[in-house]
């Protein structure tokens, strides 16, 4: 499925004005209140638009290590292994990958021996056979979705 150019211009500018209401969003995008609640209600249904809650910085709150984690599974046991995983609060997410890995878990601690700890956590399941980290030392292209937006009406 794809986006079309009123689909892009209302996703860039929810993104852009987070608290933004329906009618000021319709006032911005020049279209009917109706049109901005039906397109962001198709938007919903189609889960393009997954949530309305505030993106929270982990290192604002205590977490300023930033750990990626590639795991190596034992073989029929990726099941077990995630469950696992969701135990762990550090662990933000988690995905399941070709190459090497089976999985690649995007992980937060407060220091890089609470990061042991975690990973030393991660091997406590028998279903992990090992482990391979990678600390993030800057940020050079923040998460980012505008551009992608803005070029999806254009692309086939």
């Amino acid at each position: 499925m794809t986006i079309d150019e009123l689909d892009s211009r209302l996703l860039v500018t929810m993104r852009a004005n987070p608290r933004i209401g329906l009618t000021e969003l319709a006032r911005l995008l020049g279209v009917a209140r109706g049109t901005v609640q039906a397109r962001v209600d198709k938007l919903m249904a189609r889960e393009v638009i997954t949530d309305f809650g505030p993106t929270i910085a982990p290192e604002a709150v205590g977490y300023p290590i930033l750990g990626f984690v590639s795991l190596q599974i034992a073989q029929g046991r990726l099941a077990e292994a995630v469950e696992a995983l969701r135990e762990v609060p550090e662990i933000l997410e988690v995905y399941g990958t070709s190459g090497q890995a089976d999985l690649l878990c995007r992980a937060v601690a407060r220091s890089t021996s609470h990061l042991q700890d975690i990973i030393a956590l991660i091997l406590a399941s028998p279903a992990v056979q090992r482990t391979d980290t990678t600390i993030v030392l800057s940020d050079q292209i923040p998460y980012r979705i505008d551009p992608l937006l803005k070029a999806a009406p254009e692309r086939p």
